[in-house]
């Protein structure tokens, strides 16, 4: 069975057993019947989204999960079952096996309500039960209703890069950087609009694209190209592949997106005249394996023309390195999300998974900027806002 199965499968079962642990408490702690029932229909709401999800997947249905159930689904299974329903539950579980020990051990004589020091009334009992058994469910349609009216925003983020080996034609020249659109579940409708109208009104001499177009099924990828056709830059629009971009159908992709006019590179070079001076546009085909980055970028190198200068497009960032160390001046990466998950600006789920995350970088006279993506599959950011990025390059 695939790993993915094998998840999809374990999150609703850890689900049950977690609900039914809860529920048999929560009717020890003499819970209302009412409100184990709103507490029943949330957590079936959920394990519904699970296997929803999982008849989408066998194509046994084709009716698409709404965004608010499939949010449910992602927090849920991905942050409040792993990280404070089972442990709840774990800890609950230990912290009762050492009692029974400790009192079998030193046969204590079991508290009464005559001896025991510390009696709380039944209703503070019940009300502190439901909230502590209640917590990662509140938690989870909580920040749904607060995440997804936030999935439509984006920002504008104004970077000037000072480059020394920038051609004088080139002083002033202004990138659009576009990338992880995720076109699908939470990337839809106006927004992909929104998006291009922000993107064209920069006024670019380049729009360039970093992968993940869209997130999952390629009977979104109509919607993502019709979205990249209403981008325009002067010089032209230029885009690799991102891994979301292949989960599907690879080869539609390819043959849909190059069929579309917009110029997709694989392992490719391209050149733009950008005020009049060439400027090689360098794209590799998307590489999880970081000796496959670096074969395909030597590959391109050796395909540089002289005079011009180089751009690299890649979606995973960690490709800087083997371009800074062949002198390649600037790079373009997604893929990180910006950590999607950060506790700050520098700590968080971005440098715990990658050397580069968010923004500007720069060594051995290169520099990569790494963007947190437009789009959004997953439905909570925090300190990690989505954004378009606007480069001016100037000439030191």
């Amino acid at each position: 069975m695939s790993p993915i199965y094998f998840i999809l499968f374990g999150i609703p079962l850890l689900s049950l057993i977690w609900w039914i642990w809860a529920d048999i408490l929560l009717k020890k702690a003499s819970t209302p019947r009412y409100v184990r029932g709103i507490f029943g229909i949330a957590v079936l709401t959920m394990l519904s989204g699970f296997f929803w999800v999982i008849l989408l997947r066998r194509e046994v249905i084709t009716a698409p999960i709404p965004e608010e159930i499939y949010a449910l689904v992602l927090l849920w299974g991905l942050i409040f079952l792993p990280f404070l329903a089972v442990p709840s539950m774990l800890i609950w579980l230990f912290a009762k096996t050492v009692h029974r020990s400790w009192k079998w051990w030193v046969k204590a004589t079991p508290l009464t309500p005559d001896n025991a020091p510390f009696s709380p009334s039944i209703s503070r009992r019940k009300a502190l039960a439901t909230a502590f058994f209640a917590l990662p469910v509140i938690g989870t349609f909580g920040t749904a209703a607060f995440s997804i009216p936030r999935l439509r925003h984006f920002r504008i983020r104004e970077l000037t890069l000072t480059l020394t080996n920038l051609p004088p034609a080139l002083d002033g020249m202004r990138i659009a950087h576009v990338t992880d659109t995720h076109v699908g579940k939470f990337t839809k409708g106006d927004v992909l609009d929104d998006i291009a109208k922000a993107t064209t009104e920069l006024d670019a001499d380049l729009i360039l694209l970093t992968g993940d177009l869209i997130d999952n099924s390629i009977t979104d990828l109509p919607a993502a190209i019709a979205m990249v056709q209403r981008m325009k830059a002067r010089a032209g629009v230029f885009m690799v592949e991102g891994n979301h971009d292949l989960f599907d159908d690879p080869a539609r992709f390819n043959r849909e997106v190059r069929a579309s006019g917009i110029q997709l590179l694989q392992n490719q070079t391209a050149i733009a005249q950008v005020r009049g001076h060439p400027v090689q546009l360098m794209g590799i085909a998307w590489n999880h394996h970081e000796f496959q980055m670096i074969r395909d970028v030597v590959g391109l190198v050796k395909q540089l023309q002289p005079g011009a200068f180089p751009i690299l497009l890649a979606h995973h960032p960690h490709a800087f390195d083997v371009a800074a160390a062949h002198e390649i001046p600037l790079t373009f990466a997604g893929h990180t999300h910006g950590g999607q998950l950060m506790l700050s600006a520098k700590h968080g789920a971005g440098p715990v998974m990658f050397r580069y995350w968010s923004g500007l970088y720069q060594k051995l006279n290169a520099s990569l900027i790494v963007s947190n993506g437009a789009g959004n599959w997953f439905p909570l950011r925090t300190h990690a806002p989505a954004e378009i990025i606007h480069l001016t390059l100037r000439r030191a």
